[in-house]
């Protein structure tokens, strides 16, 4: 976890200096709260916007005021400009404020559609494991474990990085898009790494690659 300081010219940033341009700005937010407050807004727009009557619509919007208020009784120290520190340095983009909404783009336990993000366009896709995983799914496909889609990775790449999260023997399966599109599934596309779907019945998973 890193600091959030602030550049005049390029805006919140994670770390000792700005990746654009190198300016070394102020600490807005040290590493510590951070912490705090990114966990607390990930349960909030990812698990139990309920609890605190968060109000969530089929895309995974709510209302951003109504957050910031839960926010503030929880931590008396932040208010909406933290929050939107926390939404706009994450550099996986896990987060979205748009006409006064903010959501989690992805990693959902609650049940969401999605539906105004775009259709993934690549036809080959990648799913970091470990081999004890990897020969479970090949016979049952790729399922959801405590989360609304499946994962994926848009680079073998950055499968390997999710891969090597969960174990030092990392297996990447390949995933044939193309065709699973053809009949029917549903891939969507959150950023330029991560892809999500419903369910990969295991006939669309074509190869694994030892990494």
């Amino acid at each position: 976890m890193e600091d959030i300081r602030m550049c005049p010219k390029h805006g919140f940033y994670r770390g000792e200096s700005c990746k654009k341009c190198g300016y070394v700005g102020e600490v807005i937010l040290d590493k510590e709260r951070v912490e705090k407050l990114g966990r607390f807004i990930s349960g909030l727009l990812r698990h139990y916007p309920d609890k605190y009557r968060l109000e969530m619509d089929e895309n995974g919007w709510v209302d951003f005021g109504k957050l910031v208020r839960v926010v503030k009784r929880r931590f008396k120290w932040a208010n909406q400009w933290l929050v939107k520190a926390i939404v706009y340095s994450d550099e996986k983009g896990r987060y979205e404020i748009s006409n006064d909404k903010i959501r989690a783009r992805y990693g959902h336990s609650v049940d969401v559609k999605l539906n105004d993000l775009p259709e993934a366009e690549e036809e080959t896709l990648y799913y970091g494991t470990s081999e004890e995983e990897a020969s479970r799914v090949m016979e049952v496909g790729i399922k959801p474990v405590n989360r609304r889609y499946v994962h994926l990775s848009t680079t073998l790449e950055k499968g390997e990085e999710v891969a090597r999260l969960r174990t030092d023997e990392p297996i990447v399966l390949v995933i044939d898009a193309k065709e699973a599109k053809k009949d029917g599934i549903r891939f969507i596309k959150v950023n330029e790494n991560i892809v999500l779907a419903e369910e990969i019945p295991p006939k669309y998973i074509k190869d694994f690659i030892r990494v």
